[in-house]
């Protein structure tokens, strides 16, 4: 009898050992995503003051530059609405689901290569905000034409 009570103790123990690990990472986890949110709302901020320099105007048209690996990078641009527009997506070992962009409203599916840079026309845009995402839509960018 004492037998089947040291192991039911024995059980009882590893239970709650376990519980404590699996809250112990749930709670970290919790933690560690909050401050990521902080993280990224200041780097929203920071991105909307590197913006200026993804905007050029070259030969009549307008090239929007944004970085694709691991999300869209500045992920919100501002640029002038009534000029011809160019989208360029730069990558550089990119493998996950950003080497993929959609832009819904303009019907915009494309595939970006693993290394390299392509240009996508957006056309003439009225004042607007475009907005895109990668293939599986995690990561989304805009785009305010003003």
């Amino acid at each position: 009898m004492k037998s089947n009570v040291k192991q039911n103790t024995n059980s009882n123990t590893l239970i709650i050992v376990v519980a404590i690990i699996i809250a112990s990472l749930i709670i970290g986890s919790a933690i560690y995503f909050s401050g990521s949110k902080q993280r990224s709302e200041q780097g929203v901020e920071e991105e909307n003051v590197v913006n200026a320099n993804n905007v050029s105007i070259v030969d009549g048209k307008q090239i929007i530059e944004i970085t694709a690996k691991g999300g869209y990078r500045p992920a919100h641009s501002v640029a002038k609405a009534g000029i011809p527009t160019i989208l360029r997506l730069n990558t550089n070992g990119t493998f996950d689901c950003t080497s993929i962009v959609r832009i819904p409203s303009l019907n915009i599916s494309q595939n970006l290569p693993i290394s390299g840079s392509t240009d996508i026309s957006l056309g003439t845009q009225k004042a607007t905000v475009l907005q895109g995402t990668c293939g599986m839509g995690m990561y989304p960018f805009d785009i305010t034409f003003q």
